[in-house]
């Protein structure tokens, strides 16, 4: 059983890297069971991911997001479509930690 929460604990560190990497290295605050909590209670705040594109296009990002450990497939809302031709949209929304 410990190897199995150390090879999660592991994952997410390497999900979060690749996810920053993917984003341009941008610093998130992504839930981790890991991270030293200084408030007993954190506070948690919504955040929305949008994505807009071809289906192809939001389809193919919503399966790396998978790859890569950010988010399963199924987090994500069905494609809608949008008022322009051929285009699609999809939503995801995560819970994250705020400081």
């Amino acid at each position: 059983m410990m190897a199995q929460v150390e090879k999660f604990v592991k994952n997410q560190y390497f999900a979060q890297s690749e996810l920053q990497q993917y984003l341009g290295g941008e610093n998130f605050n992504v839930l981790s069971f890991n991270q030293p909590s200084e408030n007993p209670l954190p506070k948690r705040e919504p955040i929305k991911h949008l994505l807009i594109g071809s289906p192809k296009a939001v389809s193919s990002t919503i399966h790396y997001l998978q790859v890569i450990g950010y988010a399963s497939t199924g987090d994500w809302s069905p494609l809608l479509p949008t008022a322009n031709p051929g285009e699609v949209m999809s939503i995801l929304i995560r819970q994250i930690l705020m400081q």
